[in-house]
């Protein structure tokens, strides 16, 4: 399993590899007697930056392989007995061997074992130090893949979610309209044939726009007083429908067909004659389409599924990750729905 996060260590190690080759033996003493003049003494910082570099890459070599198969949060006992094998089971010995040699190498009579012991302690504490930074970075693009794969994983949900919502709307206008075809067909054909003719102007709105998330509010009263139309030739005076929003409606946005799903909602569930029509007021606040008709609940012949206002609620909030509001007394059904201003978009 490779590793799949990337740290980018490529500057910090030519600087600290050179840095240690050349900061460690002078502080420990490792150049002994070795005068500037001698070629051993040039020498020695050549094989010491070697010496930095075999201790680095080897732990780096280390640290990476261990983080492909040990994680903090499943095996941190495992994790902490492998770093700590690497580094000091490979750095101690590493150090002494090369160390070793170059007493050799440069013609010393004897090592220093005092300065070895503190270039073996500083050696592996630098390494520890290091693998600790090595080890938070790491943690860090972790956190940020765990974060970005988290986003992509719940816009993924959302849309999806979202995309069925959409689908939805399809057969349930198609459903409640064709029936309202049906009813006109068999008490006036007159009637049905406008119907017929003014639907397909209605359906066409929601066939350009049910892909949308948002659409003007101007657009969306254009479509709502259509698809009016179609209650008035059906209903003719039994419904009054109030519309109070001014000529700013293009200042907002709405999600598609969420006025419609509103109408034909107060519609479906009250009763109404042309002697006691429905009454339904429509206006706007500074941030909300407030929507009230009033309360005079029927029978159905079968109860209401509420597809058409769960639908809209699971659609504004996913879209705006705002909720509608629902206010329902003994007179009033009242929908508030939170507008967005285009500005803010």
């Amino acid at each position: 399993m490779k590793n799949k996060y990337k740290i980018n260590d490529t500057k910090i190690r030519l600087i600290l590899i050179p840095g240690f080759g050349i900061i460690i033996p002078n502080l420990t003493g490792l150049f002994g007697n070795l005068s500037f003049s001698s070629p051993y003494y040039w020498i020695g910082y050549l094989y010491f930056i070697l010496v930095a570099f075999v201790i680095w890459h080897g732990n780096r070599y280390f640290f990476f392989k261990q983080s492909e198969y040990y994680d903090w949060f499943k095996k941190p006992a495992r994790k902490l007995v492998v770093l700590i094998f690497a580094n000091v089971f490979y750095t101690a010995p590493v150090t002494f061997i090369m160390i070793y040699f170059w007493y050799n190498f440069a013609g010393f009579a004897q090592p220093d074992w005092n300065a070895m012991k503190i270039v073996l302690l500083m050696n592996v504490i630098a390494v520890i130090f290091i693998t600790h930074v090595y080890e938070t970075v790491f943690l860090i693009k972790q956190r940020e893949h765990d974060l970005v794969n988290f986003e992509k994983l719940q816009r993924a949900k959302a849309e999806s979610e979202l995309e069925a919502l959409k689908n939805q709307i399809d057969p349930h206008f198609m459903f409640n309209s064709l029936n309202t075809l049906s009813y006109l067909i068999e008490t006036d054909k007159i009637k049905a044939l406008e119907f017929n003719e003014s639907l397909s102007d209605v359906y066409r709105y929601i066939l350009m726009n049910k892909n949308k998330e948002l659409v003007q509010l101007g657009e969306e009263l254009t479509f709502l007083n259509n698809y009016y139309s179609l209650l008035k030739l059906r209903f003719g005076n039994s419904i009054n429908f109030q519309n109070e929003i001014s000529n700013n409606s293009d200042d907002f946005l709405i999600p598609p067909i969420s006025l419609q799903i509103l109408l034909e909602n107060a519609v479906k569930h009250n009763k109404f004659d042309e002697k006691e029509p429905l009454n339904i007021n429509m206006m706007i606040t500074e941030s909300s389409l407030i929507f009230i008709n009033e309360i005079r609940k029927k029978i159905l012949r079968r109860e209401s599924s509420k597809i058409g206002l769960i639908n809209l609620h699971e659609r504004y909030k996913l879209i705006t990750n705002k909720d509608i509001e629902i206010i329902k007394d003994e007179i009033n059904f009242t929908v508030k729905l939170p507008l967005l201003k285009t500005a803010t978009i």
